[in-house]
């Protein structure tokens, strides 16, 4: 399930997810009337080589949302997200008085959800301080991980929680957005307030803060979940509402302090997924299973499709509609639904190692169960001979920030859907 999505994301996500020069956009070229497409010929028996391909160097760092959780997909493997982050100053050069008079009640990091994917089933998280610094010029990548201190700082009693992204939560007197909350030991805190109270200068600004602190490192740790089991939670650490709060007691007044997360500091996620036996992996070591089914799937896996029947149109030939339908396999209500928006690219040259998007974006429509895709614009310019006929590769367009998968039917599926391109064009 994905909730909240801003254009922000929407742009990010498209530009972010492939290695690319220039978007293909031919919109507007070669327009007929309508008599010209009654004129037409209508072709939808293309041949269509369907299969899967791997990602292995996608940047993760400071995406609109980080993700968190673990879940284990019947067809996928097990995914496991966490995520690194620095820690800002909610206020520089906080005056805590005689901290021989503060009384720590709870020291608290608090997640703001966009949304989650999977099931809500109950997760245990753990919190480690980062040995290692971070930093926002620099490039992160699923594989990347810094060094971490050994201590978790999560209160074990509290470990185990059943994120609920749907409810708002009540704390103290106040209402708030869904969010998921984290009790860490109230020892780190009074460690932090020892040093702002030393006479150092560690308080005083960001940098100096995250000299001294570098930030957090913030996991799962669920073992191996049952197939169907678990979830993968949206957080959005540029929210003010995600934050770690001191809440304590000074001179019987009740009192707070934040560190914060924000823009102004650097995160990444960290992505560890286990496919070995399960069905993409097969598809990834034989491509010609992906004419039975083939995957597309957040942060790693692309579904492919290639139309070699494309070479055939006479080269004069007008485009008038081209519609790739690409049915799912996917019942409504169960846990891994298909994104409704996926981003589309292909190789411009054969001899290309990256990919270039498309200006086409697929949509699911839940009623046929299908991806749709208009490609009017690709077939057209391999006719014309701007790009070579290759592959499209279709993939969840939350690539870098969500846990979206696709599970696609080949043309040999045993399904009733298969996929095909509908393609319409009038010769001169």
């Amino acid at each position: 399930m994905l909730l909240h999505r801003s254009f922000w994301v929407f742009s990010v996500a498209v530009i972010l997810c492939f290695s690319c020069k220039k978007q293909i956009n031919n919109a507007g070229s070669g327009v007929l009337g309508s008599q010209n497409i009654l004129n037409g010929v209508t072709v939808d028996t293309f041949d269509l080589i369907t299969y899967t391909v791997q990602e292995d160097s996608i940047i993760t760092d400071n995406a609109a949302n980080v993700v968190l959780g673990s879940y284990t997909d019947p067809k996928l493997g097990s995914f496991d997200a966490s995520f690194y982050t620095q820690l800002l100053l909610g206020g520089s050069s906080p005056n805590f008085g005689d901290a021989n008079t503060i009384i720590l009640d709870s020291f608290v990091l608090s997640l703001e959800y966009t949304g989650y994917y999977g099931a809500l089933t109950a997760q245990n998280f753990e919190v480690y301080e980062m040995d290692e610094s971070i930093y926002l010029d620099s490039a992160y990548y699923i594989y990347s991980s810094k060094i971490v201190k050994p201590t978790n700082y999560v209160v074990p009693s509290m470990a185990s929680i059943t994120p609920d992204p749907n409810n708002n939560v009540v704390v103290g007197t106040d209402t708030l957005s869904p969010q998921l909350r984290i009790h860490l030991d109230t020892n780190l805190a009074r460690t932090f307030i020892t040093e702002a109270v030393s006479g150092s200068t560690t308080f005083s600004s960001n940098e100096d803060f995250k000299s001294y602190f570098k930030g957090l490192y913030v996991k799962t740790n669920n073992g191996m979940f049952p197939a169907g089991e678990g979830a993968a939670l949206y957080v959005n650490l540029n929210d003010a509402a995600s934050k770690v709060t001191m809440y304590f007691h000074q001179d019987g007044e009740s009192k707070t302090y934040d560190l914060v997360m924000s823009s102004d500091g650097a995160d990444f996620v960290h992505i560890d997924i286990d496919y070995a036996g399960y069905p993409v992996d097969q598809v990834l070591q034989d491509s010609t299973l992906g004419k039975v089914e083939f995957y597309a799937q957040a942060f790693t896996h692309r579904g492919a499709i290639k139309i070699p029947g494309l070479d055939s149109l006479p080269p004069s030939s007008i485009i008038h509609t081209a519609n790739l339908e690409l049915p799912v396999q996917f019942q409504t209500g169960t846990s891994y639904a298909p994104g409704t928006l996926t981003s589309v690219a292909t190789r411009v040259k054969s001899t290309d190692d990256f990919y270039t998007p498309l200006s086409s974006i697929g949509q699911y429509i839940d009623y046929k169960k299908q991806v749709e895709v208009d490609l009017r614009y690709y077939v057209q310019s391999i006719l014309t001979g701007e790009i070579d006929n290759t592959e499209v590769v279709v993939s969840p367009l939350y690539f870098i920030n969500s846990a979206d998968r696709i599970v696609f039917n080949g043309q040999n599926t045993s399904n009733k859907n298969k996929p095909r391109l509908i393609l319409t064009y009038t010769t001169y």
